[in-house]
């Protein structure tokens, strides 16, 4: 941040240079309706770096104005999404715990003629608002006597009338080009189990003016939103101003960052959850930052990623090739390397002794010796990856193992195969190779070349693995078709096989590079018997 620069910065630099502010303070609003995306990261590494960049602080407030929709879990779960992101906020409020003082600057604007209570339906309401280049419709309702929208605006507060019987409206302009000036809805009635205020309300406050309100509250100077809202700052600067609050916030809109094959949309997860389509909010698939987190996404990536997509006025897509960059540079040097093998080959070398093992002490990441090291062991009966070997080498290009052909195992000695041995079948099911003992890695062996590098895992000294690799979830393929209609049903891919049995110990999230083939992180599905590893990301592939 202290290098970016952008427009919103900008604005900040020059409401403290003018004086116009002391201190910058903002917030972050999510609504407790569901699990928070990496959508929402942007806007919480934005709003708190920013506040942070000028001495100023950030507040976390939850927009708990829809009892129907809200509920304690989600609550927890963004209190531990923004933790986790490395944040703290300065306050932690609640929209609920300001419906009294909503209430009362609700009843300035019925005083000063400028709310009213509106008997019409919901849909008539709709139909009459008009579309745009048509104006709307007055309400028959709208030129009720103060005194007389006092006592019902009580009424209802009272719960003397039913859902959807009756609306408190801001009387504005019905004629305004701006849809949302034309007599917004205030206030609805709602007999739902509020999480925080239980049943002490039975109205609650629109979004449009609950928000304003909220910010205007707690001297928030900078309103950092999505560009959809644009439109609707002429009516956040309308209730601030009318309501007659000493403190005035600014509302900035940006673009949202969106990111190819994602879906980000708290709803469209909702329904996937909801369908069962798959196994929660924090699934490894889902975009969400529990999910992510299970997978193994790290907050620095994710922040850095952030930070590199920059802020501007327009919406903007990027490809997830961005997020999986920052992913390796962070691990890189992290990550503890291991060989792992999947689809495990077996491979049985005939001259090595067969009771003996060897132990060859390596590092864990030669690049961070802080990491530490462990013991690979080489013994008589060793496992690759099955794709590690053909039977014939069939070009230049391939470098691995084939019958008559010499290859390197990391850390230990060149190996050759001789024979291949098959099940009734035709699967290939064990190799025979010999190894050469003058060969061991770091030591003088001569000149000769062998035909590439593989991993390997000895029989004494591995763990069972189930591997899981993900693929995006939703196909953007047709955006006519339902969202379960483009759920990729082949996302979740499980394979097994091994690791090294040096990372027995480890614990869940815990990272690992297996070598040539990826990241990993270990999920909390991992059990005594069986080591579950999620892919958090490959290895950047060489061609």
């Amino acid at each position: 941040m202290e290098n970016q620069s952008n427009f919103i910065k900008t604005i900040m630099e020059q409401d403290l240079e003018s004086g116009k502010h002391k201190k910058i303070v903002t917030r972050f609003p999510p609504e407790p309706n569901g699990f928070l995306h990496i959508g929402h990261a942007r806007a919480i590494i934005q709003n708190f770096e920013l506040a942070k960049h000028f001495g100023g602080y950030t507040n976390l407030r939850y927009d708990d104005t829809n009892p129907a929709k809200e509920e304690d879990k989600y609550v927890k779960s963004i209190r531990e999404d923004i933790e986790w992101l490395g944040y703290t906020p300065a306050n932690v409020y609640f929209a609920s715990d300001y419906f009294e003082e909503m209430y009362n600057r609700a009843i300035i604007l019925i005083k000063k003629g400028l709310a009213y209570v509106d008997n019409s339906t919901p849909e008539q309401i709709a139909e009459d608002r008009g579309s745009l280049g048509v104006a709307g419709k007055l309400s028959p309702y709208r030129n009720r006597s103060i005194e007389e929208n006092l006592e019902l605006f009580e009424k209802m507060r009272n719960g003397e009338f039913k859902e959807g019987e009756c609306v408190l409206r801001a009387k504005i302009d019905m004629a305004s080009p701006n849809m949302n000036m034309r007599d917004p809805i205030l206030y609805r009635i709602s007999y739902a189990h509020h999480h925080n205020t239980k049943d002490k309300w039975c109205i609650y406050p629109m979004y449009d003016y609950a928000h304003p309100l909220e910010d205007a509250i707690e001297g928030i100077t900078h309103s950092l939103c999505s560009l959809e809202f644009e439109d609707h700052r002429p009516l956040y600067d309308w209730v601030v101003k009318e309501t007659e609050m000493p403190l005035v916030p600014r509302q900035i809109e940006f673009g949202r960052l969106g990111i190819e094959n994602t879906v980000m949309s708290k709803r469209y997860l909702l329904q996937l959850v909801q369908s069962k389509t798959v196994t929660g909010w924090d699934d490894p698939r889902m975009p969400t930052l529990s999910g992510l987190r299970r997978r193994g996404y790290t907050k620095d990536a994710i922040k850095n990623f952030i930070l590199s997509t920059g802020l501007s006025k327009i919406n903007s897509t990027v490809s997830s090739d961005m997020l999986e960059a920052a992913l390796r540079d962070d691990l890189q040097n992290k990550a503890k390397r291991v060989m792992g093998v999947i689809d495990p080959l077996k491979v049985t070398i005939t001259n090595y002794p067969e009771n003996e093992v060897e132990h060859i002490g390596v590092p864990y990441n030669s690049d961070n010796e802080e990491l530490g090291s462990r013991d690979v062991i080489f013994s008589r009966e060793i496992y690759i990856d099955r794709e590690d070997f053909v039977l014939e080498k069939p070009n230049k290009k391939y470098k691995r193992l084939a019958l008559g052909i010499e290859v390197r195992l990391f850390h230990a000695y060149f190996i050759k195969a001789n024979e291949a041995r098959f099940d009734k079948d035709g699967n290939i099911i064990e190799i025979l190779a010999t190894y050469d003992p003058e060969t061991k890695s770091g030591s003088g062996f001569d000149a000769r070349k062998p035909n590439g590098t593989i991993q390997f895992v000895s029989s004494k000294n591995l763990l069972k693995t189930k591997f899981n690799y993900f693929e995006p979830m939703i196909l953007d393929t047709d955006s006519n078709l339902d969202l379960l209609e483009r759920f990729n049903k082949d996302s979740w891919e499980i394979k097994e096989g091994f690791v090294e049995k040096s990372i027995i110990n480890c614990s869940i999230n815990d990272k690992f590079q297996l070598l040539r083939h990826g990241f990993f992180n270990v999920d909390k599905e991992t059990t005594k018997d069986l080591l579950v590893l999620n892919e958090i990301v490959s290895l950047k592939k060489s061609y």
